[in-house]
């Protein structure tokens, strides 16, 4: 069936609500909108499904979110009666429609006799991870779409253990979805059966004040917090956001004083003062740093609508803001968590900390001065969570901490996935204990630099369109191992990494080696001097990303050598 007959199938099925109707009849002229919104569909991948919002197979809609629940309602009845039974944790972000797409997927969870817990008010991706195992549930649905523009929302999927559901589930899971033919002929409730499986969480329930409590006994420097934290400059903004009470919320349990960015504290599904809810641009945090130089705060934090993300600013010499990277952040929380472990004989023997591996080189150093041992996986916090899982069976390790590039943070085991607001209270207690030195995090930052090397870290997207676009991104990676690179500009190539395989090839040798790690498609080219280049397409969105991580004696040698390698990779894509 052609995309134009289903198109004309959806628009004359009398079940299609008038919303779509309209929206549908609007674009009739159009052939392109047309073949973007029923060309393809909607592809549900292990961190679930994200697109923009609107009408059609290709889109994040009502309808596309009751065929992916009806899919994961499937695979939950296949485990049996007590799974249904614990049933399902749903929550969901400030953006538009996320509301109402997570009560349409615990009405269908309902209509298939299997319960669900549903929070009355946004809540955070980390307080929904918690809830799945606080309240024993088999799985999470969170509907977000994170830290993407307006026009997007998401819908993603979390197993019983609180982390993403695996690959493994999540293949289960998708084959039930491609089955169900019929978007709208997804099942719904009878008032007895909303009444019977639909629990609403209150807005102030027992698992949020659990949550907090499970926080707190993170803190790691009280005698700092007593002595500055109420008298601290530190600006906060949720960027319209979920984080907004929790954060305040623990900031003031532990006695820190933060000032908040009021015009940002508001549920606005257009997040009308940014240009983008990305708290990793310097721009997104520009009312903060406005006011954080208002009243002489020196660092500026936010999360974005979903709260597992943490984007910072800080003052420098020059009395300027800059926002730090997502990497940088990452390392500061890492020298600061071991060393105030260290410094209170708390840093256990089996310590492990756990990063992606396209994220900071400069992680070893740092690990390796502490003893400390240091895990690679693949992107994507699931697999940090998987160690987690790992390491609680078989006590091997005790984590300490995990971290992504992409300003993703947890330390504790109370979440499986990134927490931005147990990361908002290390940021703010982490201030307090240098100001208690009579220093800052910016001087502490050049103080690690000094003490490693400078490590220049970041990466550059290349989007793709169309409905082919993440077939064109892969095939761009597939060449990319077919004719292996041995040298980007100054810097010599000496080993190659092929995740889809799980092996690395030396490249003097030709030897080859087991990674030890999941597959995915990516190829990861290790440099002469500990510096690294990453190639991989995104797995939520249209975008070939590319990673560089980049050692030299400074900042200025390092900024010079990385135009030249970014220079030398791009040669090569487009060749």
């Amino acid at each position: 069936m052609s995309y134009k007959d289903i198109y004309e199938n959806w628009l004359n099925d009398t079940r299609l609500n008038a919303e779509a109707k309209k929206e549908l009849e609007s674009v009739k002229d159009n052939a392109e909108d047309i073949e973007y919104r029923f060309g393809a569909e909607l592809e549900f991948g292990t961190a679930g499904m994200r697109g923009i919002i609107g009408y059609g197979t290709n889109m994040m809609n009502v309808y596309t979110v009751r065929r992916a629940t009806q899919g994961l309602a499937e695979f939950i009845k296949t485990l049996g009666a007590d799974a249904m039974k614990r049933g399902v944790a749903i929550s969901f972000d400030t953006r538009l429609k996320s509301d109402e797409f997570a009560r349409a997927a615990a009405e269908v969870l309902a209509a298939n006799k299997i319960n669900s817990h549903i929070y009355s008010l946004p809540h955070p991706v980390p307080m929904l991870s918690y809830a799945v195992r606080e309240l024993n549930a088999v799985a999470g649905i969170m509907v977000t779409a994170s830290h993407n523009p307006k026009q997007y929302n998401g819908y993603k999927v979390y197993g019983a253990d609180g982390a993403q559901m695996s690959p493994e589930d999540t293949a289960v899971v998708v084959k039930f979805i491609s089955e169900i033919d019929d978007y709208l002929g997804v099942p719904s409730p009878t008032a007895e059966e909303v009444k019977q499986y639909i629990t609403v969480i209150p807005e102030k329930s027992k698992i949020d004040k659990k949550y907090y409590k499970a926080l707190t006994k993170l803190t790691l420097s009280k005698k700092a917090v007593k002595k500055c934290g109420k008298d601290l400059k530190l600006v906060y903004t949720p960027v319209h956001g979920s984080g907004y009470i929790p954060v305040t919320t623990i900031l003031k349990k532990i006695g820190i004083n933060a000032t908040v960015v009021q015009e940002q504290t508001t549920r606005d599904t257009d997040f009308s003062t940014v240009e983008v809810p990305n708290p990793e641009f310097k721009e997104t945090l520009s009312m903060g740093i406005n006011l954080a130089q208002k009243i002489g705060a020196t660092v500026v934090f936010g999360t974005d609508p979903d709260s597992d993300r943490l984007g910072v600013a800080v003052k420098n010499k020059e009395g300027e803001f800059e926002a730090l990277s997502g990497n940088q952040v990452g390392i500061l929380l890492l020298d600061y968590i071991l060393t105030r472990l260290k410094e209170e004989d708390a840093l256990p023997e089996n310590a492990a900390v756990v990063k992606s591996f396209v994220t900071t080189g400069m992680a070893k150093a740092i690990c390796q001065k502490f003893g400390v041992t240091l895990f690679e996986v693949p992107v994507g916090f699931k697999f940090i969570g998987e160690k987690i899982k790992l390491w609680e069976k078989d006590h091997s390790y005790t984590y300490v901490f995990g971290f992504e590039e992409s300003c993703g943070y947890l330390r504790g085991t109370h979440a499986r996935d990134k927490d931005a607001v147990v990361a908002s209270m290390l940021t703010a207690e982490m201030v307090c204990y240098y100001t208690s030195k009579g220093t800052t995090v910016f001087d502490r930052l050049q103080e690690i630099y000094d003490t490693y090397g400078y490590v220049l870290d970041c990466n550059i997207s290349i989007p793709f369109k169309g409905l082919n676009a993440m077939k064109d991104m892969n095939a761009v990676v597939d060449g990319l191992k077919a004719k292996p690179a041995t040298k980007f500009d100054i810097y010599n190539v000496t080993a190659v990494r092929d995740y889809s395989k799980n092996l690395k090839t030396d490249i003097a040798t030709g030897a080859t080696t087991e990674i030890g790690s999941p597959l995915t498609n990516c190829v990861y080219y290790e440099l002469e001097n500990g510096s690294f280049i990453c190639v991989r397409p995104s797995g939520t969105e249209p975008k070939l990303k590319i990673y560089f991580s980049v050692k030299a004696h400074n900042k200025q040698d390092a900024e010079a050598a990385l135009e030249k390698m970014q220079a030398a990779v791009k040669k090569i894509i487009k060749a």
